[in-house]
């Protein structure tokens, strides 16, 4: 019987935590039962837990005044938090069928919570939990993303007054190897080769041309601490390749250049982006799926956080929006009037890990026949374009070649989604309301403020919530996971559930803001989600994106088609638990949602 409990313990956590002499002692002290179906092992209300019981084959359910909460499978343990807490238990245990428990007395469990990293098992909650899960061990290349910058081997700060010529100031910067200077001024300036190209030659100055006139200030700069993934991040947001490093006081330490980070060239977002920089026709663009999946997996297996990965992306598809539109221009011409070029769903949040459908839109500020026909053709390009660049088009058509209008047509429609919030027009209004212009002059905040006043129409908002509680989590009557033939798809079933909720939460806290976890934080802030609910929901969703993530980055290295399924013998039993319990935390963030919005009382 100990040879069992010993087999048992040494494939389940937290128990594997457990240091050697540990684990003996709990072999030497714990006991196994073998009760039979409809065995009551804990009541509600009664004595407190005399053991932490774990299931070893079975199941045993919770009930709380009869009624179902939850099912525990083998692997799941009970009865923890009546020993930690000294009180009753707060629901009846009943096992279901025969059912084997190892038993581990109460004083010996108390002992073994002084071992921190068993404890934080039973002790966190499940937010802090998949916070754990998430956060992953670095690897060396993780160890490379999170090295501090200022660890570098940096340039030397290259300086000339601003009274200095171009002229004078290019024999410097060669003299000192260098194609990057900053200037004295005040505040200080920055001199790149790129200003010589586009400020000098490009606008016919000559070269006694004072370097104040051509230098870029104020300095966008970065403390020494900042880890490398965020100077990543930060170059790639702000489009500049020179990275001024500061140190105690503020002062600059040296410069970061774009190409000292290029070591993996087609892997590196860098290069990616210096790559559509330079990029002349979109036939050049057959790899950039490859390339943006490559780099998505070294940065992936380095350490990095599915929200850190979308950013990134997000940076770097907008840099490849941004690059068609120009070569749209020089096809057809100048356009008649400004425009903006608008992207949604995951595109919109900063949440895409991997190239998806097409959901893009055009607004532009002129409503008359001439914006129309020209915008019709530009659409119909850049689209085009995208799906050379690997990006598929929408099934439903939210494409701009079809969400093509002026800004005031598309005001009109906005108004008319919240006006009459049909099945229709709220589907439509769910994609659109995560909107972000990527490219284009025109100011689309008319929009953002259309959105924003939605959520003054009580009738919209609960018809919005009732919308987004569509996809329901796959649990089954006791908790258990339900599957269609062994896989889930953990976008429907999971991750468009909280993003859904989160738009809603949103509106009504007032936020702006884009990343579901943004909207999260906001509605926490706002008092319109619990603190706990809230926590929970913001790691329930990324470690729900990054369980799919892991699956797609290994179908590409299979060679096979990359979805949003989940194969559940493919998970330890611990990743079966936390995903059980990830699907408990959306049918409870559900469960509010409709208490909160009164969704059961519309027609």
């Amino acid at each position: 019987m100990i040879a069992r409990i010993a087999d048992f313990l040494s494939d389940q956590h937290p128990f594997d935590l457990l240091a050697d002499e540990e684990l003996a002692f709990v072999r030497s002290t714990a006991r196994t039962q073998v009760l039979p179906g409809g065995t009551a092992v804990l009541t509600l209300g009664g004595p407190t837990s005399g053991c932490l019981h774990l299931i070893a084959r079975g199941e045993v359910r919770l009930l709380r005044d009869g009624r179902e909460v939850q099912l525990l499978e083998e692997g799941d343990c009970f009865g923890y938090p009546s020993i930690i807490n000294r009180t009753a238990p707060a629901f009846d245990a009943v096992t279901v069928g025969e059912t084997t428990l190892h038993c581990v007395p109460a004083d010996v469990f108390r002992k073994l919570l002084g071992n921190a990293a068993f404890a934080e098992f039973f002790l966190a909650s499940l937010g802090e939990r998949l916070r754990r899960v998430t956060g992953g061990e670095a690897t060396s290349l993780g160890g490379e993303l999170t090295t501090e910058i200022g660890s570098l081997d940096l340039r030397p700060a290259v300086t000339v007054p601003p009274d200095a010529t171009v002229a004078e100031a290019a024999r410097m910067m060669r003299r000192a190897g260098e194609d990057v200077a900053l200037v004295t001024a005040e505040p200080t300036g920055i001199l790149t080769d790129n200003d010589f190209q586009t400020k000098v030659l490009a606008e016919n100055r000559g070269p006694d041309t004072p370097v104040a006139d051509i230098m870029t200030r104020p300095l966008k700069t970065l403390p020494a601490e900042t880890p490398v993934h965020g100077a990543l991040m930060y170059m790639l947001e702000e489009r500049i390749r020179h990275l001024p490093v500061t140190g105690p006081g503020g002062h600059v330490a040296g410069i970061l250049a774009a190409r000292d980070l290029l070591r993996h060239q087609s892997r590196n977002p860098l290069y990616l982006m210096r790559r559509l920089d330079a990029l002349e026709s979109p036939e050049a663009l057959a790899g950039y799926g490859a390339d943006a999946a490559g780099m998505i997996a070294r940065l992936f297996a380095g350490g990095l956080k599915v929200g850190q990965i979308g950013r990134i992306f997000a940076s770097l598809n907008g840099a490849l929006v941004r690059r068609l539109c120009r070569l749209a221009e020089q096809e057809l011409g100048p356009p008649p009037c400004p425009y903006a070029w608008l992207v949604f769903g995951s595109e919109g949040r900063m949440e895409q890990a991997l190239l998806t459908d097409q959901d893009n839109a055009l607004v532009y500020a002129a409503d008359s026949p001439e914006a129309e026909a020209y915008f019709a053709r530009f659409a119909e390009r850049v689209v085009g374009d995208l799906v050379t660049a690997g990006f598929p088009p929408c099934p439903g058509g939210c494409m701009a070649t079809l969400w093509n209008k002026s800004l005031d047509a598309w005001t009109d429609t906005v108004a008319g989604w919240i006006r009459e919030p049909t099945p229709d027009n709220l589907m439509v209004s769910s994609i659109f309301f995560d909107f972000r212009a990527v490219a284009g002059d025109l100011d689309a905040s008319p929009l953002a403020d259309l959105v924003a006043d939605a959520a003054e129409s009580q009738l919209f908002m609960a018809h919005l919530a009732r919308v987004s509680l569509r996809f329901k989590p796959p649990l089954g009557l006791f908790r258990r996971i339900k599957s269609d033939g062994g896989r889930v798809d953990l976008k429907k079933r999971g991750i468009a559930s909280i993003a859904a909720a989160a738009r809603v939460y949103a509106l009504e806290s007032g936020t702006r803001g884009r990343p579901t976890r943004e909207r999260l934080e906001a509605a926490m802030a706002a008092g319109v989600v619990s603190r706990d609910l809230g926590h929970n929901l913001v790691e329930t969703y990324r470690f729900l994106l990054q369980l799919r993530l892991d699956a797609q980055l290994t179908a590409l290295r299979e060679g096979r088609e990359p979805d949003n399924d989940i194969r559940l013998a493919a998970l330890s039993s611990l990743e079966h638990r936390h995903l059980k319990d990830a699907f408990g935390a959306i049918a409870g963030m559900q469960q509010a949602l409709a208490q909160r919005y009164g969704t059961t009382n519309l027609g």
